[in-house]
């Protein structure tokens, strides 16, 4: 794929495993009879609390916010207990989650021909806390709070590319997510589509296809493809 500078991934569920990650801290914390329930149920909060910041029903809020009100309501729906101290320690088990294992070899060899950007509506300190945590090589943490707006707000993409000094065409976006996919093809960028079946655990149906330049298993695959011979 000719003049490709950048490779911008997205993180929750492309490059790390949300679903297991936030489950265990779950079971470790609240000790639910099926905390891998309760993840999904948080997961599934995810989307309509940005789309109320995209559409102007609320002020900016950076992610760590808005997953703690979700969380607020989800606990009072389920009626469960938990201490101030422990819905906090919930909310940062969004900034320590593992890698899938083909992202950090697939990453190193991408990063010997293009820069890598971890783009992302997760906030920049809970970035940098995840990408460090998860050894993660990337060159460099875009988060959607530079912006002041959320993926798949066109903007969100066009800074990214503004602050590498590219041209949204010289990179290319990898998502699991055809929302994400659809979002940076609207902005202008290309796309590759990483098909992550297990990605949203057993409660939800992963996305299985998008339209998209490329589509690849892993960065291990993505890698292949893209690097030279």
């Amino acid at each position: 794929m000719d003049g490709i500078q950048v490779i911008a991934c997205d993180i929750f569920g492309t490059t790390v495993d949300w679903y297991t990650g936030v489950t265990r801290q779950v079971e470790e914390i609240l000790r639910l009879n099926d905390p891998g329930a309760f993840a999904s149920e948080w997961r599934a909060m995810y989307q309509p609390s940005m789309a109320r910041v995209r559409n102007g029903e609320r002020e900016w809020a950076y992610l760590d916010t808005l997953h703690r009100e979700s969380l607020d309501e989800l606990v009072a729906r389920h009626g469960v207990d938990v201490g101030v101290a422990d819905r906090e320690r919930l909310v940062r088990a969004w900034h320590r989650l593992p890698a899938w294992p083909d992202s950090v070899s697939g990453l190193a060899r991408l990063s010997l021909h293009y820069t890598l950007a971890a783009l992302s509506n997760g906030g920049f300190a809970l970035l940098t806390n995840l990408v460090k945590s998860a050894g993660l090589p990337f060159d460099c943490v875009l988060s959607a709070e530079l912006a002041r707006a959320y993926k798949p707000d066109a903007a969100v993409y066009r800074r990214a590319a503004e602050l590498l000094d590219v041209h949204p065409r010289e990179v290319l976006m990898v998502a699991a997510h055809t929302w994400d996919i659809d979002g940076a093809r609207a902005a202008g960028m290309r796309t590759a589509f990483l098909v992550r079946p297990g990605e949203k655990g057993p409660h939800q149906e992963a996305d299985r296809k998008a339209d998209a330049d490329l589509t690849v298993s892993s960065f291990t695959e993505l890698a292949d493809v893209l690097s030279p011979a």
